[in-house]
């Protein structure tokens, strides 16, 4: 697109900063350094997380790199030309709309780096991390899942992080769609209908489609095991597979409301926001118990229906913090009770929606992008519990407290 063929649109001052493609280049890159940080602080806890994710084991030698030292190298390497590119924007917009409007294919040019450093073995750095990302997410794309010995809970992690990262991968669409659309650029105002007013909406399923026939997958596992004594008859695999699907009435609801057509829609804009909260209040509660007391194995709700049940039924033999479990390999208690109060707060952002004081958060640009690093934020925490929990699955068993993902004989047979 030629400079000074489009006519200059209203951009609020954020989106004169940080127009969509840069945005979605800053989360992405953030969550190259988040896992990084991941890794670096469960190694500090003696958390073997490649042995976790089934990493092929590097030499301990002076020359030997390790994986978070080898993830920061990437890091580095994708946000130095970030930076590069961003100053050179600043520099050349000068915050004038007009050329942030005309100088899309900067950002746009970012964006092609990015995927280009990340899939093509170009250069050695990182490679056997960045093959095994791409195989990983090739594998869980095509709808597959690998067996445990062969690094499950890695494809786990990966699909549940893309849950994550769906409103990122939607904006990342987005972005494309008006870069190739003559008629806009796609550093002026987003217009999530590009390619359709479905388009989006679909992409976002995605990730919580991938999780879904996950779970299922191993659902189907279990059942031809035959073992129930064992595996117990696959349950909670389809427990976890409807709370995958919850997502879809919202992500279908929000696109309605969005583009509301009484004719096509057959109900009134009220009755759609009422089914939307109600949907959204599910999805949420849903997901907030699994990530306490199934990926985490806390004991919260446990611990609190406990608290109403007779004295004498009590089981002591095992005592823990309130709300937490036997095994811990966090130095501090209050981390847990933090990481809790932390994903119940961000998993229920959607209720800033439902009051007038905080509803503007989701008409700007910029409180779109704070809600979307939020959720970012949320899983990058959430990965710390989840891959602690799967390390005190491994090494210690479970302790009688614990509920592992793979072990629900006694609730099935109850």
């Amino acid at each position: 697109m030629e400079a000074g063929t489009l006519e200059p649109p209203k951009l609020d001052g954020f989106s004169l900063v940080l127009p969509l493609p840069y945005r979605v280049a800053v989360i992405l890159v953030a969550g190259v350094w988040g896992w990084g940080l991941n890794v670096h602080y469960l190694t500090t806890l003696k958390i073997d997380v490649p042995a976790l994710i089934r990493y092929p084991s590097r030499p301990n030698t002076a020359g030997s790199v390790s994986v978070h030292k080898s993830t920061y190298h990437l890091a580095t390497l994708l946000s130095i030309p970030l930076a590069i590119s961003l100053l050179a924007f600043w520099f050349i917009t000068y915050g004038d709309p007009a050329r942030v409007v005309a100088w899309e294919a900067l950002p746009q040019s970012y964006l092609f780096l990015f995927v280009v450093l990340l899939a093509l073995p170009l250069h050695r750095l990182s490679r056997g991390g960045r093959h095994r990302f791409l195989t990983t997410l090739k594998r869980i794309i095509l709808g597959g899942l690998a067996e445990a010995q062969d690094g499950k809970f890695g494809d786990i992690i990966l699909a549940d992080v893309l849950t994550s990262y769906s409103k990122v991968l939607g904006d990342l669409f987005v972005s494309s769609c008006m870069f190739f659309s003559r008629d806009v650029s796609s550093t002026s105002i987003p217009d999530r209908a590009c390619g359709g007013h479905i388009a989006v909406p679909l992409l976002i399923c995605v990730p919580s489609i991938i999780r879904l026939r996950q779970c299922l997958i191993e659902f189907y596992r279990v059942y031809r095991r035959g073992n129930r004594h064992v595996d117990g008859w696959g349950g909670q695999h389809l427990a976890n597979a409807a709370k995958y699907a919850t997502a879809f009435p919202v992500i279908a609801l929000t696109m309605l409301q969005r583009n509301y057509d009484p004719t096509v829609v057959g109900m009134s804009v009220e009755t759609l926001h009422k089914l939307w909260i109600v949907s959204a209040a599910i999805n949420s509660s849903y997901s907030f118990y699994w990530d306490i007391d199934k990926d985490w194995d806390l004991s919260l709700f446990s611990d609190i229906v406990n608290k109403f049940r007779p004295a004498h039924t009590l089981n002591d033999a095992n005592p823990h913090p309130f709300g937490l479990r036997t095994n811990r390999f966090f130095y501090a208690n209050g981390i847990y009770y933090s990481a809790m109060v932390i994903d119940f707060i961000l998993r229920f952002t959607w209720l800033s929606r439902l009051t007038t004081r905080l509803n503007w958060v989701n008409d700007l640009e910029s409180g779109v992008f704070v809600l979307m690093f939020l959720e970012v934020i949320r899983r990058w925490l959430w990965i710390f519990l989840r891959v602690e929990t799967e390390w005190v699955r491994s090494t210690r068993g479970p302790a009688p407290d614990d509920i592992l993902l793979g072990e629900f004989t006694k609730i099935d047979e109850d």
